[in-house]
């Protein structure tokens, strides 16, 4: 019996050991797992999906053809006197219906000439501030017009600059355009540069209102601080709400420019910068600024493995910005040229200056094939939502990338959203 006890207490001893050891080990994982938990609540990871975007969300025009605003207010935005904001009211005092933000107006100007007549232009300008049911804010700049365009550099922007004043009459036709915000609760990263900051106001302003919960991160390039735009406005806006986060960056500040306080980065605004600064989540990018600054950031955040359904971006200027994937995958369709589906290549005729040129994908829109080869045509959104680009079709047909909201007069097109699916010929 001795023997026995002996062996039921080394066995006891034994299975004591090996339940201390097991119940150290459970208690340092879970000790562990809370602390895990503890540091994604810190970083603000989420314990669930963000919600799936919805389908492109659409708004049908609020008015068709031409509605008279007028200006109630005007007010400069930056130190240096260069972006001044536009408040219209309609002229027919009715309320307005909602746009989505990240949309423009399309204005009818009649600009003097140097003949003592005028000369009727489309511009196109984005809205700058939430949706109001009694106004609309527009902020413009002094700004170099598209490249062939009839009018003198500047003239568009210096005639509001210069002659609208308040009490103005101005003809609007209603909000339009494909780049806009999504509805869902997926973390936003806005990206503006310049003048390309105002659709990102728009966004920010109704984000900040409609989603107060979801975070947002807004990336302000300018060169300096006399050209940052509503200052006083997006930082009470970054005091007030613990989501949003403001990065503004300086590519040439000035002597009294102050970092850390003025601003936050010295350079232009890339991809290094965003992957220095962004947690890992699934952010949805809106990207607003010049050609040079979407052609090198678009590509950039593909590489970096941000999926093309999350970017988002609206170019200010000609611009032809492609994504990757997509023309590498125009590109092995249709290496030698493209086809009708006859073997026989697609060419292009303009036949009021009598050229004839083959066409590739590679070339873009119409608009900007016409532009690459020396054809003048007016343009003025550039995104199919104003008519200013319409040309009619001699022969041939063509094929839309996607809806243009100007709905085209019959046998004409928009150059700037349509290519050619067969040999055409254009009466420019």
């Amino acid at each position: 019996m001795t023997s026995l006890y002996l062996l039921l207490w080394i066995t006891g001893g034994i299975l004591l050991q090996l339940a201390i050891y097991l119940g150290v080990g459970f208690w340092r994982h879970w000790q562990d797992y809370l602390a895990l938990r503890a540091s994604a609540a810190e970083l603000d990871i989420p314990v669930k999906p963000y919600a799936t975007p919805e389908a492109p969300e659409t708004v049908t025009p609020a008015w068709s053809g031409l509605r008279n605003f007028r200006v109630e207010r005007r007010i400069m935005e930056d130190a240096a006197q260069s972006i001044c904001s536009f408040y219209l009211v309609p002229e027919d005092g009715q309320t307005l219906s909602p746009f989505l933000p990240g949309q423009f107006l399309t204005f009818r100007l009649d600009l003097p000439t140097a003949t003592g007549g005028t000369e009727p232009i489309i511009r196109c300008y984005s809205l700058s501030d939430t949706p109001h049911p009694k106004r609309y804010r527009v902020s413009i700049k002094r700004a170099l017009p598209p490249d062939n365009c009839q009018v003198p550099p500047g003239h568009a922007s210096n005639f509001f600059h210069d002659h609208v004043a308040v009490g103005s009459l101005l003809q609007v036709r209603a909000p339009t355009g494909h780049f806009h915000i999504d509805r869902s609760d997926a973390p936003l990263v806005l990206i503006g540069g310049g003048i390309g900051i105002t659709p990102m106001l728009s966004m920010l302003n109704w984000s900040l209102t409609e989603q107060p919960g979801r975070e947002i991160w807004l990336f302000f390039g300018v060169r300096h601080g006399r050209e940052l735009v509503m200052q006083p406005h997006l930082e009470t806006l970054a005091a007030q709400h613990p989501n949003f986060h403001l990065q503004v960056c300086f590519s040439q500040p000035q002597a009294d420019d102050v970092l850390g306080h003025d601003f936050q980065h010295q350079g232009r605004i890339d991809v290094d910068l965003l992957r220095r600064q962004l947690p890992l989540k699934p952010y949805h990018f809106y990207i607003c600024g010049p050609t040079p600054m979407l052609e090198s950031l678009v590509p950039a955040l593909e590489d970096w493995g941000v999926p093309e359904a999350r970017i988002h971006f609206e170019a200010f200027g000609p611009a032809s910005i492609r994504r990757k994937k997509s023309a590498q995958a125009l590109l092995a369709a249709a290496p030698a040229g493209m086809t009708n589906g006859t073997n026989s290549a697609i060419v292009v005729t303009f036949a009021k200056s009598g050229k004839q040129l083959p066409w590739q994908p590679a070339a873009g829109n119409l608009l900007e094939f016409a532009e690459a080869n020396g054809i003048e045509v007016s343009s003025g959104c550039r995104a199919g939502g104003c008519g200013s680009c319409q040309a009619t079709i001699r022969a041939g047909e063509v094929a839309y990338r996607q809806l243009p909201e100007y709905d085209p007069e019959p046998g004409s097109c928009l150059l700037c959203v349509c290519t050619p699916k067969t040999s055409v010929t254009l009466e420019l």
